[in-house]
């Protein structure tokens, strides 16, 4: 069964080439040489990393003569992005809720201080 989009993009993610590839394309479409130039492998091996971004549907691959630019696709990323925001969100309340809890209590327990030391 292949894996929904979702984690098709957070496991092309998972890879530190391939962030550094989606960074490179962020600022504009590249070749594969280009893509491979800061990379110590082989031309196979970033055709690789391209391949699985591509099937993530993080990237596209066009044909101009003999060009096949590589251009990021922003979309999975937003859905990524929403996904994780949905989990900050939760656990912003969470957190905010904590520390209103924290604030009752230190605020009995100063009461409480200020009430032994009246004795």
């Amino acid at each position: 069964m292949p894996p929904d989009p979702l984690s098709a993009t957070f496991s092309a993610l998972a890879d530190p080439t391939r962030r550094a590839i989606l960074a490179r394309l962020a600022s504009g479409e590249a070749s594969v040489t280009e893509l491979a130039g800061p990379f110590a492998m082989s031309l196979p091996a970033v055709t690789k990393h391209l391949k699985v971004l591509e099937k993530a549907g993080l990237i596209s691959r066009g044909r101009e003569a003999q060009f096949r630019p590589c251009r990021l696709e922003p979309a999975p990323l937003g859905d990524a992005t929403a996904w994780i925001d949905t989990y900050r969100r939760l656990w912003e309340e969470r957190l905010d809720g904590l520390e209103r809890y924290l604030r009752e209590v230190q605020a009995k327990d100063a009461k409480r201080a200020g009430k032994r030391a009246k004795q």
